[in-house]
């Protein structure tokens, strides 16, 4: 059966974060289409993972076998994290914008599953091919042409790393505004933010379908 792949990094519960409720559209259309499958899920706010350290760093470029019991310790971690990315036939993510960026919850993910050789760093990275979507919500407006346009780096530091980097096919759905409804001065982008997480929640919900009706061909 189909296996997803689920992170959350959202300070916020679904009830106060958009980046989970439209996130949260993608997996029940997955669900529905595989009710038998596997969710591997996540929640990097609430569960945070380390950062990564001296020995787990070193220990993803050593021999296994020469691995000390610091670094094999440390080492456990990032293998399990790496097969949860390489067991996964689809990968989805809440990725909010925080300060212009990701979150350092996603972070310390990406950290401890990028591994030289593995999983990056290879013409065929282990996961490469691995449809994604990452829900990358943010604030106000930063698309093309905005004033804001050049403080983005969120999805394009997302796009480097989980596609150039990593191999994945990755498919972003941008809800935008999502600050508009609770911030003096964006009364006038109520409508906006509305409209906005209005397509968000459908195109997750269409990538939801689609994902799950490609595997089933495929099967």
């Amino acid at each position: 059966m189909a296996t997803l792949l689920h992170l959350d990094s959202s300070l916020f519960p679904r009830e106060g974060s958009v980046s989970r409720d439209v996130a949260a559209s993608f997996r029940s259309a997955w669900e529905e289409q595989h009710p038998g499958g596997t969710v591997i899920y996540r929640d990097l706010a609430a569960d945070p993972l380390p950062h990564l350290e001296a020995a787990g760093a070193a220990a993803g470029f050593a021999d296994p076998a020469s691995h000390t019991p610091e670094q094999a310790a440390a080492f456990a971690l990032r293998d399990e994290l790496a097969r949860e990315l390489e067991q996964a036939d689809a990968v989805l993510i809440g990725a909010p914008m925080y300060n212009y960026t990701i979150s350092s919850t996603l972070k310390a993910w990406l950290d401890q599953v990028i591994l030289m050789g593995r999983t990056a760093g290879t013409e065929t990275p282990s996961a490469a091919g691995t449809p994604a979507v990452v829900v990358a919500s943010r604030g106000g407006g930063y698309g093309p042409g905005t004033p804001r346009a050049g403080f983005e780096f969120a999805q394009s530091y997302l796009a480097k790393v989980l596609g150039e980097v990593m191999g994945l096919d990755v498919e972003f759905v941008i809800p935008e505004l999502t600050l508009a409804p609770h911030t003096p001065g964006m009364e006038s982008l109520i409508d906006n933010a509305r409209a906005s997480r209005t397509q968000a929640h459908e195109a997750a919900e269409a990538h939801g379908k689609a994902l799950a009706a490609r595997l089933a061909a495929a099967a």
